[in-house]
């Protein structure tokens, strides 16, 4: 099924995307670029949307369902509650592979192909960005041609801008001496960044153990800001024009109080006394897959000190198939 088929069924609907856990936090860019386009766009994880604001769904809508595995229990009850109505919304899945419960269910699917994974979901995370960034385009009347030929480009930008982050020598060892043990962890972004926040604070929970918690940065100032101090680590995600000013100046400030502060940031400028971490000016959508990495190096390098193996779940399974 091609991107303006889908487009086409969505022509004048409510869109409306879900999904769990780093499927969920895929859909922050895409639904923030749908917005900035005039177009109303609704963000709800499939859990909420589930037990309490199905009735969203009932009417001209289109549920975008992202799943990497295809298989999450409240993606698919609630794709498969929607689909017994008798107007269902137009379902499109965004999943890694289509032979799964989510794929079988969905009117239309946009298979990842990111291939087999193990441990906390990085490149399915990507995947997903890439392909749910496609689809919102095609929402917003781009051709489905120039969508796939900017977003190729792009990616490969990312690729390589991945790839210097991953040669700088003693990176992971570095950010794990930098995080050391503190009384409090957050990371914070805003905007299509929040992806990578909430992802990374996803990752560094699921491989190491330790709680850290994901804020959207001006929330951080609304009460949480008296975390500020020497017993904080603080990782500041300034990758959007918008608000890159206001970010660089939380970071600023944030080290002034004596918290160790991990700045990842498309800009140049540097914050004296943050570990900063410059990515190179990336598209905004694509951006969140190489913020991330700093995140992921310094999760799978805590994990070792920890005593724990990399990517391996304890409680948790990599696929939740009961609520």
């Amino acid at each position: 099924m091609t991107l303006r088929s889908i487009a086409d069924a969505a022509a004048g609907r409510h869109v409306v995307f879900t999904g769990m856990g780093s499927s969920y936090d895929a859909c922050y860019p895409a639904v923030t670029e749908l917005a900035q386009a005039g177009i109303v766009a609704t963000m709800l994880d499939a859990a909420e949307l589930l037990h309490f604001r199905t009735a969203i769904l009932e009417r001209d809508a289109v549920l975008v369902a992202v799943s990497q595995s295809g298989e999450s229990v409240e993606v698919v009850r609630v794709v498969n509650l929607a689909k017994s109505w008798a107007t269902p919304p137009v379902v499109v899945a965004v999943t890694n592979g289509a032979e799964n419960a989510l794929a079988r269910a969905a009117h239309h699917v946009i298979d990842t192909r990111a291939g087999v994974e193990t441990g906390p979901s990085t490149m399915t995370f990507a995947g997903s960005l890439v392909s749910v960034a496609a689809l919102g385009r095609v929402l917003v009347g781009a051709s489905a041609a120039t969508v796939v030929d900017q977003l190729d480009r792009e990616s490969e930008l990312a690729a390589l801008a991945i790839e210097r982050v991953l040669a700088e020598p003693g990176l992971a060892e570095e950010l794990a001496d930098w995080f050391g043990t503190p009384e409090t962890a957050v990371i914070l972004g805003r905007g299509p960044a929040r992806a990578a926040a909430e992802m990374g604070a996803l990752t560094v929970k699921e491989a190491v153990g330790i709680p850290i918690e994901s804020l959207q940065t001006a929330q951080f100032r609304h009460g949480p800001l008296e975390l500020a101090g020497p017993g904080l680590a603080a990782i500041v995600i300034a990758t959007e024009a918008e608000t890159l000013d206001l970010d660089l100046g939380l970071a600023d400030e944030l080290v002034r109080a004596g918290s160790r502060v991990l700045l990842v940031t498309t800009s140049e400028r540097q914050i004296r006394g943050a570990r900063t971490i410059a990515t190179g000016p990336l598209d905004r959508a694509l951006c969140p897959a190489v913020a991330i990495v700093p995140i992921q190096l310094l999760a799978w390098r805590l994990a070792a000190r920890h005593g724990r193996e990399p990517g391996a779940y304890y409680r948790a399974t990599k696929v939740t198939t009961h609520e």
